[in-house]
């Protein structure tokens, strides 16, 4: 399985696309601005958009995106979300004020895209990966995915804050990579709280939560721009502290939109 990574970023600036990443050739995992590094027969060949949450920065490509390349498909584009989500892209997007309402041209019985709802806990298989939706905490309906095809598994939190549900589940999993958020530096914890994002301290607390005998690679995302440099010293500085007890030390990196990992 190979894990294409068209945007990291929290926000956009040169160099910074929000949250997209293409798994092999066929599945989508949200349709941040980084879709838009994609060739066009690249984004006709995805069949699959699993979404977490409706925010902007993980949706803004997606009515482009479609439009781009309907008329080179002969199926509908799947979108798999929340029905909170779906809801939200049918009210707000997908509404013909918007954007055109692709769910019924260029007919209802044979539009552009289809909406499928997924429910937290659910795991699909699409292609010979299995899909599982992972439970998240924001502001919006939010989930995050667990992808296997093979023995290790790809997992992304997606949008979240303190979630006991998710490490539950990813204790049980044979995780090859981990991709969690950090949206906001320790000076702004209280921002991040508001909004259920982490900052790095309680990043930190999170992390403790990973079983003794896991190690695996922690890739942070999300970064806003401005903060990126003063987010990902601060994880430093907390990781840089005793190999047991409270914040043991892990492998954690930086994200970057253009990276490709083979799990």
């Amino acid at each position: 399985m190979k894990v294409r990574v068209l945007g990291c970023s929290g926000a956009i600036a040169k160099d910074c696309r929000t949250t997209s990443f293409l798994i092999d050739s066929d599945v989508l995992i949200d349709a941040g601005t980084g879709v838009g590094d994609l060739s066009l027969e690249e984004m006709r060949r995805i069949e699959h958009v699993f979404l977490t949450h409706s925010h902007l920065d993980h949706v803004a490509a997606l009515p482009l995106m479609v439009d781009a390349v309907a008329s080179r498909r002969r199926q509908p584009l799947k979108i798999h979300a929340l029905a909170g989500t779906i809801q939200a892209l049918k009210a707000h997007i997908f509404n013909d004020v918007i954007w055109p309402d692709f769910s019924r041209i260029p007919s209802p019985e044979a539009p552009f895209i289809s909406f499928h709802e997924i429910e937290t806990g659910q795991t699909l298989e699409i292609n010979r990966k299995l899909l599982e939706v992972l439970p998240a905490v924001h502001t919006v309906p939010a989930v995050g995915y667990a992808v296997t095809a093979g023995s290790g598994c790809w997992v992304f939190s997606g949008d979240t804050e303190r979630n006991p549900a998710f490490w539950e589940r990813v204790n049980q999993l044979n995780v090859a990579m981990l991709v969690i958020e950090t949206a906001f530096s320790n000076r702004e914890k209280d921002l991040a709280k508001l909004s259920l994002h982490l900052s790095p301290g309680v990043l930190a607390d999170e992390l403790d939560n990973i079983r003794n005998d896991q190690r695996y690679p922690i890739y942070i995302t999300h970064t806003k721009p401005a903060e990126t440099d003063l987010i990902m010293a601060e994880i430093q500085k907390f990781d840089e502290t005793s190999i047991s007890g409270p914040n043991v030390t892990h492998d954690i990196r930086w994200l970057r939109a253009g990276q490709e990992f083979d799990l």
